[in-house]
């Protein structure tokens, strides 16, 4: 779909730019003080406005949105005045003739309803107002209409309706992006939820019966255990961000592991190596400590001796390296991929699915989760985390009461 959207918009900028040119050159001579040729110059300031109006359209077609980028519109076009309309009214309105709005919004509804674009005469009795004519380009995303891009002009011109055209759909390009942005985040939002979910009852149930265990024979361990729980469930259950630090994560799993030293005992042993310069990485929330579970349940299943469980995490250069590892029961490899790809679900798959689509959707393929597991071999999970990445920043925790 990126690949699309990219493709159609390297197709649209140069009619827009050839478009401007014509109508620039055509309105005024301008100094190009040696920039290049007319087109070049043309090329460059269109791609040059059409970059200014694209950040707030990013953002969805709002009222904000429209009056931040109408003027860079109305400028590629050229017109006198432009307006930006969702279905039910004017956004925005940039340039002279504003008394118009009520007059363009009853003429939408044909266009609004069948997604064609079309030009009208507008009726006018001011004797200072140049618009006569209004150009309607719908703006679509996925064969939904969601407004409208009117171009209103003193004369009807061929030329405009087709310029008109093309920048209605460069802004539903943006608009589309927007769409996809958003669904990016629920998604996230939603794949969050769903770890939550997977935090077992089977372990809270466990913990709060060991902490109770120590309220009259050790009631001081069972107040830190207590402490312990609290802090823990309170970042798992969190609302605040989609990132945490790896200092963050890897503090919550100290919290988990204190609660499962105090269940298993002396079979758990956890070894920690924890490199200081990568512990303010920023990274996807909920995102080690699944992996984690998954190596406790590996390492302590079927197992009556003592297991062992390492947690490492390096300095790579431009990356941190985190490893999981444990001395367990492993996995066969099929069974492993199947889970990767979300075809089966088994208990003892909890996250490893959801955690490396995570790291794929913030990082890009490169960077998903690397398992090595056999049957009765344990299991080894390697996550790459880039140290800087374009949108993924901590949030600062909120105050806690």
């Amino acid at each position: 779909m990126s690949g699309f959207l990219a493709g159609l918009c390297v197709a649209v900028l140069p009619l827009l730019a050839a478009g401007f040119w014509l109508g620039r050159r055509t309105a005024r001579p301008e100094n190009l003080g040696g920039l290049g040729t007319p087109v070049e110059h043309a090329t460059f300031q269109t791609l040059h406005t059409a970059s200014l109006a694209a950040p707030p359209l990013r953002a969805g077609l709002t009222e904000e949105t429209a009056r931040r980028s109408a003027r860079r519109l109305r400028t590629l076009l050229g017109t006198d005045a432009l307006c930006l309309t969702d279905q039910q009214q004017v956004l925005a309105w940039d340039g002279v003739g504003d008394h118009h709005r009520a007059e363009v919004m009853e003429r939408l509804a044909g266009a609004l309803e069948t997604g064609r674009g079309e030009a009208f005469r507008l009726g006018c009795d001011a004797p200072d107002c140049p618009l006569r004519w209004a150009v309607v380009a719908p703006l679509t995303v996925d064969d939904r209409v969601h407004g409208a891009l009117v171009a209103c002009a003193p004369r009807e011109s061929a030329v405009l309706v087709r310029a008109a055209g093309e920048v209605a759909r460069w802004v539903s390009v943006q608009l589309e992006l927007a769409d996809l942005d958003q669904s990016r985040t629920r998604l996230i939002e939603a794949e969050i939820k769903a770890l939550r979910a997977q935090i077992s009852p089977h372990f809270i149930f466990n913990s709060l019966a060991v902490i109770a265990s120590f309220v009259r024979t050790d009631p001081e361990r069972a107040r830190e255990l207590l402490l312990e729980f609290a802090d823990f469930t309170r970042y798992s259950f969190r609302r605040h961000g989609d990132f945490t630090t790896l200092a963050d994560e890897l503090h919550a799993i100290d919290h988990y592991l204190a609660l499962v030293r105090a269940r298993f005992g002396e079979r758990l042993s956890v070894t920690l190596q924890i490199a200081p310069e990568v512990l303010p990485v920023a990274l996807p929330f909920l995102c080690l400590q699944p992996l984690v579970e998954n190596a406790v349940k590996h390492g302590l299943e079927g197992k009556a001796d003592k297991s062992r469980i390492s947690i490492t995490a390096q300095d790579a250069g431009a990356e941190a390296l985190v490893v999981i590892e444990d001395d367990g029961t492993g996995m066969d490899p099929g069974l492993l991929r199947r889970i990767l790809a979300g075809e089966v679900s088994p208990s003892g798959g909890i996250g490893l699915s959801n955690v490396d689509d995570r790291l794929r959707q913030v990082y890009g393929d490169d960077y998903g989760l690397v398992i090595e597991t056999a049957v009765g071999a344990g299991m080894k999970i390697t996550a790459r985390l880039p140290k800087y990445q374009p949108g993924v920043h901590s949030a600062s925790r909120p105050s806690e009461a």
